[in-house]
């Protein structure tokens, strides 16, 4: 073969292999195509409905209807805007500090923020008490969910419950349907509408996780807390806000958290709607709430008490003091009686009665189901009207034979040998004073001379002036001894039980811890 015939072959196979790969190139990446069938037509399928209804949906759960109970219910909630005086704020001047110097170069005036529910179409507006407390003239703006904002005043206030209603000069305005709270059950889902952190309209759900709960949140002598606990994601600025049902029913005002970090963690509390609308309608007609009282002091029935009073169930709620004159002594009842139901609905903790009580206002009449020694009887109570405050120097406990004494904290020196001692109890958070009897002046009556306001021992009831008479089942009668006791029970855990005896002569028992 000649050499030109050999470079000619060469040549050809170099070609013929570089054809080779790009055709296997071209395979590879996708630039010949098969049709294996002539595509003509494509059809999708679409819906302009949902496969399942929101009627289907409501059906399976109740979840499913908080799209319309969130759209029915937010344009009822509003945003609440409170210009307030920094120098109305207290500063405590035995634990001023740092902070306390910082607190004298604050603005004269602050904004605070927070909700209300409207309650009518004619501008009546439902919050709670500190939302609006301390709040300067004409310094309260509402606006509402179709953002206009107007200005606001004060009905009424009532510091007792921590409610308070506003009126805005407008008409047609949405309002919310009220709802039964005796209704309510653990356990059923409930939403929470407010403007928390300044957020407008913000909707959250969760579950009610227990009623009648007492938090002991509100500062005041004549307090009602009988919250419904929710674990619906509650905020600062959900104050005054709605809680609702999946019939988008009001059933709570949000007044509260329980909290460790200051934000929600899970508990959130709401004043029933029925205790709520009796205080709004109250406020309305007279401009300050219209409460019957029954002038006794109370205890939920424990263990130690029923067995003390010889009860086999443990129910109801006991008395354990009565008011001379007082609606109770008027209807014949008596220190030990236990109150099982009131007008037929069982209460069977102490805020629960209170609650039902609130719902009626003074020369009411009500039908109590008291336990007595093993019977039970009906008892018909009109209630009473609700004393007026007494002046602050009236109501200062003292012993008027004794006026040099009254700054006291510690026994004073050679005390016992004078006939007088006096100790302070700083966990129990009242101060004793021992004086001696006319008789025998080895002998001491032990006296509650003080109670440390928002103490423990102040928010079960326990006042100054009244006598004690027995501690943790001994009798009271040495200061030393009451001493040792109090110390042992605080070290190991143990409750204080106190019998006293009131300035008008009536026994009570009260329980610390």
């Amino acid at each position: 073969m000649k050499i030109r015939d050999k470079l000619l072959s060469g040549v050809l196979l170099i070609l013929i292999g570089i054809m080779l790969g790009m055709i296997l190139m071209l395979f590879r990446q996708g630039s010949f195509s098969f049709d294996l069938a002539e595509v003509r037509f494509t059809e999708v399928n679409r819906s302009e409905a949902p496969f399942w209804t929101n009627e289907d949906l409501e059906k399976i759960d109740d979840r499913f209807v908080f799209r319309n109970v969130a759209k029915n219910v937010t344009p009822t909630v509003v945003y609440i805007e409170t210009v307030i005086s920094n120098r109305n704020r207290r500063i405590d001047q035995e634990e001023e500090n740092e902070d306390g110097f910082w607190e004298r170069f604050l603005p004269p005036r602050a904004r605070t923020v927070g909700s209300g529910v409207i309650i009518s179409a004619d501008g009546y507006i439902l919050t709670n008490n500190h939302v609006i407390e301390d709040a300067l003239r004409d310094g309260i703006t509402v606006t509402l969910d179709d953002k206009r904002t107007l200005d606001a005043r004060i009905v009424g206030r009532d510091p007792s419950t921590d409610l308070a209603i506003l009126k805005v000069d407008a008409v047609n305005l949405p309002a919310v349907t009220v709802g039964n709270s005796d209704l309510v059950q653990v356990g059923e889902w409930v939403m929470a509408i407010g403007n928390p952190f300044r957020l407008r309209s913000t909707v959250t759900a969760g579950i009610v996780g227990a009623l009648s709960r007492d938090v002991q949140i509100i500062n005041d002598e004549y307090r009602i807390e009988s919250f419904i606990q929710t674990d619906a994601a509650i905020n600062r600025g959900n104050s005054g806000g709605a809680l609702v049902n999946t019939s988008g029913e009001l059933i709570g005002i949000n007044t509260a958290i329980a909290t460790q970090s200051g934000t929600y963690q899970g508990y959130g509390f709401a004043v029933p709607s029925n205790l709520a609308l009796k205080v709004a309608k109250d406020i309305i007609e007279f401009g300050e709430v219209q409460r019957g009282m029954m002038g006794v002091s109370i205890q939920t029935v424990d263990s130690r008490i029923a067995r003390r009073i010889g009860m086999e169930a443990i129910e109801g709620v006991a008395i354990s003091g009565i008011g001379n004159d007082s609606a109770a002594d008027e209807a014949g009842l008596r220190p030990d009686d236990v109150i099982l139901a009131v007008n037929g609905s069982k209460v069977s903790e102490s805020n629960q009665l209170q609650e039902r009580v609130a719902m009626f206002r003074p020369n009411d009449e009500i039908t109590l189901t008291v336990w007595r020694r093993g019977e039970t009887t009906d008892r018909v109570l009109r209630l009473r009207e609700r004393p007026a405050p007494q002046p602050v120097a009236s109501r200062i406990e003292s012993f008027d034979s004794e006026p040099e004494i009254d700054e006291w904290s510690e026994i004073p020196g050679d005390g016992r040998n004078r006939g007088i001692e006096q100790k302070y109890f700083e966990d129990a958070g009242f101060t004793l004073r021992a004086l001696s009897t006319p008789e025998n002046p080895e002998k001491f009556n032990i006296y509650i001379h003080r109670v440390e306001q928002f103490s423990e021992a102040w928010n079960r009831g326990l006042r100054g002036g009244h006598e004690l008479l027995e501690l943790n089942g001994e009798k009271a009668s040495d200061l030393q001894q009451i001493e040792k006791e109090i110390s042992s029970s605080m070290e190991n855990n143990r409750s204080l039980n106190l019998k006293i005896k009131t300035r008008e002569g009536h026994i009570g028992y009260f329980k610390l811890y």
